[in-house]
């Protein structure tokens, strides 16, 4: 039994779903989001809760019904409210601005990185060395976030990087002499 799977979820105020075959459709005052399903689950609507069931005993049955219950979950709580994760950025002349749709970082690399954000989420620098994603699609505010934290990593010695914001860097001693 999935112990995610077996929770119904809720649709709250504003927020309404529509089900035709194997695609729900959650329209809600943020944005409209769709998701196709697998056959292995059934998905059902009624009075103002969704709930997956999955078809069969079969291995795949039971890893799409909690995974589809969770895809769902994103898309209502993303057409209610917006997803959003923080970034830090720490080092001697590292710093990010915003021009139009492109993010500039200065990273200590011999050129300025220039991201171009992908439409559907926004990023925000309110200060030189922050940045907040934000959009409602869970996915690709998080893929996005990953992304520019590529550019560079924390390293473990000084710290120096792209960071999420509550994230911990292990720091690393030093070499002795």
């Amino acid at each position: 039994m999935s112990r995610i799977g077996k929770q119904p979820v809720a649709l709250p105020n504003g927020v309404t779903a529509t089900l035709s075959g194997q695609t729900i459709e959650v329209k809600g005052p943020k944005a409209t989001k769709s998701f196709t399903a697998t056959d292995d689950v059934t998905i059902t609507i009624e009075d103002g809760l969704i709930t997956v069931t999955p078809r069969g005993k079969s291995k795949r049955a039971r890893q799409q019904w909690g995974m589809t219950r969770t895809v769902i979950s994103n898309l209502v709580h993303g057409a209610n409210e917006t997803f959003k994760k923080e970034l830090e950025i720490r080092g001697v002349g590292y710093r990010a601005q915003m021009a139009g749709n492109v993010l500039k970082l200065n990273l200590g690399l011999s050129h300025d990185v220039d991201f171009a954000v992908p439409e559907g989420v926004t990023v925000t620098a309110p200060k030189p060395t922050e940045l907040v994603v934000e959009g409602t699609d869970k996915q690709l505010v998080g893929q996005v976030a990953a992304n520019i934290r590529d550019w560079r990593r924390p390293e473990p010695y000084k710290g120096k990087g792209i960071r999420y914001k509550d994230e911990y860097i292990f720091q690393k001693e030093g070499k002795k002499k």
